[in-house]
């Protein structure tokens, strides 16, 4: 039925077929009509409709955890979730994603409150500093500072973040000694165009036109090739905390993300990765709108639940 509503056959690309209810979505998504990500979308305009698009896809429910505090951390807006479940948790330090541009602590709320809940750990979200107003390196660098800030208060620290999130979560996993590295859909390497981004570059959500908007944002003049914006050209993957890579199967980063989960093995890192092959880029805010995506996203949470068990 929700194939029929979304007025198309199955979905079938690469051997992956789309899930039902993402396609209707992705449906529904183009009768309202997308805004034009071209230069003339300024990054606040962005940033509202990023903001209202999130709040529409994860629902009106929300999900409870033991408490939720605003606070600053190292100078920077954030949010903790404190898991309701007895006893001291580890701490996942988040970093939202949104292309370094957009993303904030309301458009992660809903994320984080899953991983929250269903992993069992008290999550602190960081709302870093974005381009273009605050060009690279200023959101790396407020990235090691709230790693340092939860390194300095928490004995169990893991790294986590989603797409553009992912990159500085994965930076961290390489910089410093967190117990385990959460990477949803990570940016690993921006020199390269691989197949995934031929194949899913439109009609997937994340197309190039969305993609050429954030890069024309926060690359400017700056060398993609250097490893702080692409960690999978880094000479140092060796020195990774072990990584739980999840990848969607309709996403133009599926590719990189999954070239940057062989580079760690070869380099003898534990890595753990998750392909959801019918579900799309940035699924992780449509848990309101995508059953398919919400159970998804509680599946990562016990993943990240039993690793963090395993190496407790």
């Amino acid at each position: 039925m929700q194939r029929r509503l979304s007025g198309r056959p199955p979905i079938i690309v690469d051997g992956q077929r789309l899930e039902a209810d993402v396609q209707l979505m992705l449906a529904m998504s183009a009768m309202i009509g997308e805004p034009v990500w071209d230069e003339r979308l300024q990054p606040e305009a962005a940033r509202t409709v990023v903001r209202e698009t999130a709040a529409t896809a994860a629902g009106r429910k929300i999900v409870p955890v033991g408490a939720v505090e605003d606070l600053t951390v190292a100078g920077l807006p954030a949010r903790r979730y404190v898991s309701a479940e007895p006893g001291e948790k580890p701490a996942l330090l988040y970093l939202h994603g949104g292309g370094f541009v957009v993303g904030d602590l309301e458009t992660h709320d809903p994320p984080c409150r899953v991983l929250c809940r269903h992993a069992g750990v008290d999550v602190l979200s960081v709302e870093y500093r974005k381009a273009p107003e605050h060009p690279f390196p200023g959101y790396v660098d407020d990235a090691r500072r709230a790693y340092e800030w939860a390194a300095e208060r928490y004995d169990r620290v893991v790294v986590g973040g989603d797409s553009a999130g992912g990159n500085l979560a994965a930076t961290l996993a390489l910089e410093y000694d967190p117990e385990l590295a959460l990477l949803i859909y990570p940016v690993t390497d921006m020199t390269t165009i691989r197949e995934s981004h031929r194949l899913f570059g439109k009609g997937f959500f994340l197309t190039d036109e969305f993609r050429d908007w954030y890069a024309g944002h926060f690359l400017g003049d700056g060398d993609p090739a250097d490893p702080l914006r692409s960690p999978l050209l880094s000479p140092n993957l060796k020195d990774s905390a072990p990584v739980l890579l999840i990848l969607a199967g309709f996403d133009p980063l599926r590719d990189e993300g999954r070239a940057y989960g062989r580079a760690l093995e070869d380099a003898g890192v534990p890595v753990t990765t998750r392909l959801f092959p019918g579900l799309i880029h940035s699924f992780i805010h449509a848990i309101g709108a995508s059953p398919s995506s919400r159970a998804a996203l509680i599946e990562t949470a016990g993943m990240l639940r039993a690793l963090l068990q395993r190496a407790a």
